[in-house]
């Protein structure tokens, strides 16, 4: 004995088609994120990166003593017990 056939009326097949892209453009957004958030930290390593090579030769030139403001470009002592180059805002 065969069985009847039994289908979905169409706006239930289009609502179910039209959420089904949903969740699929969905997913895709998530993927691209994620992507575009491991393209931001890898440009983020290079940045640091970037700024150990500019502070090295400061560091020689003013010393490792000394805290650079950022903002006016002053060039300072620091106290001796810290011998790290900082620059600050």
């Amino acid at each position: 004995m065969a069985k009847k056939e039994v289908k979905l009326t169409t706006d239930e097949l289009n609502k179910l088609q039209e959420l089904q892209k949903q969740f699929n453009s969905i997913k895709i957004q998530l993927g691209d994120s994620v992507l575009q958030q491991n393209q931001l930290i890898e440009r983020m390593s290079e940045v640091k990166e970037a700024f150990k090579a500019e502070e090295k030769p400061l560091m020689e030139k003013y010393g490792v003593n000394a805290t650079i403001n950022l903002e006016t470009g002053v060039v300072t002592e620091k106290p001796e017990e810290t011998p790290d180059l900082k620059i600050t805002k």
